[in-house]
């Protein structure tokens, strides 16, 4: 008897947790439903008498869905935002609250392992064994045999956001240059994963496949440093992409800028240190491949290089006057989220202002010009660059697609790609807020851009007018690739051709 009432008490604990996912899950979901309705500012752009028994449709889906199935609650959250068709309205995981996120002493292994550092840089001499000393560009580690089993540690010595002496990896030979990874996490009741590691350049390089690459140290510190700058990895993670700036020729000069998010400093410092050098030359390429955006202000400098005329534009955006939407801004200010001190806050202010004189509806900052059309001009025509070439991919996004919007205006402007943008810039100025069973986040926008309905961007993007044959390189570092040498001699030749 005693057996059969355990049994039912767990049957009956798994019952009460499984109602309890599933409550969860579809506050969650009325709560999504309910924000974007409301709050949304392209809600009612996107949702239309011919589509609305669509998404009905896909609610009901996804409510069934949630009732049967609540361990996938994160997917048919998505799936839902997935109907509007907007990368800046999007649900984001969170990690679990209940688990421990400080940085323990010991990682997921069980156990700090300490190696003879004396010993493994001797064998890091020797290309015939994983065991030595690797570096990367977060820090070292060392690889040594584990004495309880055939497989293989990592661990850290001074491996960045790690503690001396923590196993990272564990490496089981599959093979001569293949092994399968465990990767063990530093935090607190936190799995480790799985991953594959190989070996290449005759040993001399260990790549964790979509993630990241460890040289072996040698006898020559320099030969290291030489080979982790240069090595382009066999598995890039596509991540990798870092500020550059150089003449490549005695005709163009080169800037290379990864995101308009906390650049502004390091591109008009960059300018201004070889404004001589952009300045006798004819051409220059802008390199804003995988810049995801970020403020509008940062690139500036830019369009001045660039300008030939005065231009109509499209001015600013409109904010949606929501409740909810002023409520945020209030509660921000109340909590002391505003950026930018005094200022941020009356600009706020400001904003907040004007939302309640129009609740429901769309307002225009004051500042700005009331007409959705303004003249842009500019002081100077520079001579030179008389060539610009801006070189784009699918990773440019939102205040980057505004810049090119802005630099197509001029004539001295060529776009070089193989793929339009990724198309996310008619609604923007995006805020987050967390759901109400704290599993999760809605990223979403608070404008619609004042170009529309005429000139849409979201899901079509911005075309290269200059299509680049050769295949993408999906890490770039700080390495200056084919597709930099195809742009610049493309402006170099056809400046000699007139």
């Amino acid at each position: 008897m005693k057996r059969i009432l355990i049994i039912f008490f767990g049957f009956a604990l798994q019952v009460s947790v499984l109602h309890a996912q599933i409550k969860d899950c579809l506050n969650d979901f009325d709560f999504l439903i309910e924000k974007i309705k409301v709050d949304y500012p392209g809600y009612n752009d996107k949702v239309k008498p011919e589509n609305i028994g669509q998404l009905e449709t896909l609610r009901s889906n996804l409510r069934n869905k949630i009732n049967h199935y609540p361990d996938s609650c994160s997917t048919y959250l998505k799936q839902y935002v997935a109907f509007f068709k907007d990368n800046h309205l999007r649900v984001n995981n969170k990690f679990d609250k209940k688990r421990n996120k400080e940085v323990s002493d010991v990682s997921s292994f069980g156990k700090n392992i300490f190696p003879n550092l004396d010993e493994l840089k001797y064998k890091s001499i020797s290309i015939e064994s994983i065991e030595g000393i690797w570096g990367s560009w977060r820090g070292d580690i060392a690889i040594l045999k584990d004495s309880g089993s055939s497989s293989y540690l990592g661990v850290s010595i001074n491996y960045q956001g790690w503690k001396p002496n923590q196993v990272l990896f564990e490496f089981d030979q599959q093979s001569d240059t293949i092994f399968k990874l465990k990767l063990h996490s530093h935090y607190n009741e936190y799995d480790p994963q799985n991953g594959i590691v190989s070996l290449h350049l005759n040993n001399r390089v260990l790549e964790i496949h979509d993630e990241t690459f460890f040289i072996k140290k040698s006898e020559s510190e320099l030969m290291d440093k030489t080979l982790l700058y240069t090595y382009m990895p066999k598995f890039p993670n596509g991540r990798n992409t870092f500020f550059v700036a150089s003449c490549l020729s005695d005709s163009t000069y080169y800037i290379r800028i990864p995101g308009f998010l906390g650049f502004k400093n390091q591109i008009e410092k960059t300018i201004a240190k070889d404004w001589n050098e952009i300045m006798s030359r004819p051409n220059m390429i802008i390199d804003i491949r995988n810049n995801g955006g970020g403020q509008d202000e940062e690139y500036q400098s830019l369009l001045k290089l660039m300008y030939t005329n005065s231009y109509e534009t499209k001015k600013g955006v409109e904010w949606y006057a929501s409740s909810g939407n002023i409520k945020l801004f209030e509660d921000a200010i109340q909590k002391g989220e505003i950026r930018n001190g005094e200022e941020g806050i009356r600009w706020t202010q400001r904003l907040l202002s004007e939302m309640k004189k129009n609740v429901g509806g769309f307002v225009v900052y004051p500042t700005d010009k009331t007409s959705k059309n303004f003249m842009a001009s500019k002081d100077s025509i520079f001579r030179y660059p008389k060539k610009v070439g801006i070189i784009i991919n699918e990773g440019n996004a939102s205040s980057a697609e505004q810049f090119l919007l802005n630099a197509k205006n001029s004539k001295k402007v060529i776009l070089f790609g193989n793929h339009p943008t990724a198309g996310v810039l008619d609604y923007s100025n995006a805020v987050s807020i967390d759901f109400p069973s704290g599993n999760y986040s809605l990223t979403f926008p608070m404008t619609r851009s004042q170009r529309l309905p005429e000139y849409p961007i979201d899901n079509i993007g911005i075309k290269p007018d200059v299509i680049i044959p050769f295949p993408e390189t999906e890490q770039l570092f700080d390495k200056i690739d084919v597709w930099v040498y195809f742009a610049k001699n493309y402006l170099e030749i056809s400046g000699s051709e007139k």
